[in-house]
Parts: structure tokens; sequence; C-alpha cells
């Protein structure tokens, strides 16, 4: 497994070591042992999983304490550009993103700890994404922040002019007026 910091503290990338042969490819997608010393140190409770077409954007979300969640997001089918937001206050990255691309072909995980933003568009059909949280889903616990925020002026890296987005995700608020529980 190569594990690969990025330059905001706290977001990690994993790329699971494949083993292929005539019959296809095996490889460990989770081992509590070898991501706790990777420095990922969470106790997983629930698995999620969407399918969607090209140009399907869901973000940015989280979840306030004592519902804050930490994600570890892959892709099984398909390709996504993945976002990660820092909302703590007295971080020195504090509205910094990160971006990497996670496809079924590459097998990288995006670990997305508590007091982040996070979020999704996807760059093919049909698309699988999963992902394992480390704590259960309570909508009064809810925040997020609009996914074209000027101030946060996040590089998508794919025509939006056509983005599918759920009703929740027009009406969020813009960075500028988001109060961080973090």
């Amino acid at each position: 497994m190569n594990i690969s910091t990025t330059k905001i503290e706290g977001l990690i990338i994993i790329e699971p070591r494949i083993f292929p042969d005539d019959r296809g490819y095996f490889y460990e997608s989770y081992s509590e042992k070898k991501y706790r010393e990777a420095g990922i140190d969470a106790t997983f409770v629930q698995d999620n999983q969407s399918f969607s077409q090209k140009g399907a954007l869901r973000g940015l979300h989280g979840q306030a304490d004592p519902f804050a969640q930490g994600k570890l997001v892959r892709v099984l089918q398909g390709r996504v550009l993945d976002v990660a937001v820092d909302i703590r206050k007295n971080s020195p990255t504090f509205g910094q993103y990160v971006t990497v691309e996670l496809t079924g072909e590459n097998h990288k995980q995006f670990w997305v700890p508590p007091g982040f933003l996070h979020g999704f568009v996807t760059l093919e059909d049909d698309t699988i994404f999963t992902y394992k949280v480390t704590n259960y889903y309570d909508k009064a616990s809810e925040i997020g922040v609009l996914w074209n925020d000027p101030t946060l002026n996040i590089d998508w890296q794919t025509d939006l002019s056509n983005v599918l987005l759920s009703p929740k995700d027009t009406v969020l608020p813009a960075f500028a007026d988001f109060k961080s529980p973090f």
C-alpha cells in the first residue's frame, strides 16, 4: 500500500497494492491494522454507495459534532473528481481544497477526516462511488456550502454546463456566510 499526503494536513491518498493475474486482480480494500499504521485511526460504522451518470455533482457536504464524519472514499466503477475543503477554523489551510481523481481502474482511496466538506463530480456514466464513514448520518447535524462558491473557486475539471444537482445542493450557503463548527 502506498500512502501519499496532500498539501492539506489530514487528507491522505491511499493506493492499495494490486495483485493481477490471468483471472483479473485481487487487493485488500481495507485493513484496520494497515490503515492505523498509515495514520488513519478510525472506527467505521457504515458503508455507503451511490450510482451516478456523468455530470452528477454531490456536495459540498459534511456533518457537525457530535455526528461529524470521517470518510474513506473510493470508486468501484467509472471515474470521479473528489474534493475535500478544509473548514477547520484554526487551520492554516482553512478554505483551501484538495482534489483527487478516483477511478475503478486506479483503485485509489481518499481519507477525508472530520473538519472537511466533501463532494465529487462523476466524469463517466454508470459510476459507482462507495465510502466508509465513522459516524451515522444525522439530518440536524448536516452542513454544507455551494459547490460553485466563487470564494472557494473549485476547479471541478469538467464541463459544468449540464451538471446534475439535488435540490438541496442548489440552496446551500456561500462560503462567506458559512459558520464552521470546527
